[in-house]
């Protein structure tokens, strides 16, 4: 066995370099992984155009990407931030209770599609955005729109 004592490092590295001019000054989003889950879809409706323009970036960075392309990143931020406020002020209690149910339910979507429809139809209605799932068969009703849910703990009419 070792004499040796262990020693642990409890200190907090931060760089406190401030960002160059160029790079345009935003918040942090300041939301956990059941909120943004909650707007991933609606995000990725608004901010369509911003989302691609940073991952053309990062692409053409050649692994340089994360200092390349702050620029980028910084106004995905600023657009997914907007969305979050948006629906914050327009469906709060929806958005709430969708959040709080992906966040109780291990973020299981199929269980949370009753709050999922209200939220739907507040935003749908009062933002004007999307909710489009990449890579749904043109001919059949979208998961999120389906009236009865196989695997959900709740499987029946959920509207």
């Amino acid at each position: 066995m070792s004499q040796r004592d262990p020693r642990f490092n409890q200190h907090v590295l931060v760089d406190t370099t401030p960002m160059p001019d160029h790079i345009p000054k935003v918040d942090e989003i300041g939301a956990t992984s059941a909120p943004l889950m909650s707007a991933a879809y609606f995000i990725g409706d608004r901010c369509k155009a911003y989302n691609d323009d940073f991952m053309k970036c990062k692409d053409e960075a050649n692994g340089r990407g994360e200092i390349e392309c702050l620029k980028e990143g910084r106004k995905v931020t600023r657009c997914a931030a907007s969305v979050i406020k948006d629906i914050n002020t327009n469906c709060l209690k929806q958005f709430t209770a969708h959040w709080e149910c992906l966040e109780n339910n291990n973020h299981y979507l199929f269980e949370c599609r009753r709050a999922e429809q209200q939220l739907n139809n507040c935003v749908f209605e009062k933002l004007g955005l999307k909710k489009n799932i990449p890579g749904t068969p043109e001919n059949q009703v979208p998961v999120h729109m389906r009236p009865k849910q196989k695997y959900a703990q709740y499987p029946g009419p959920q509207f």
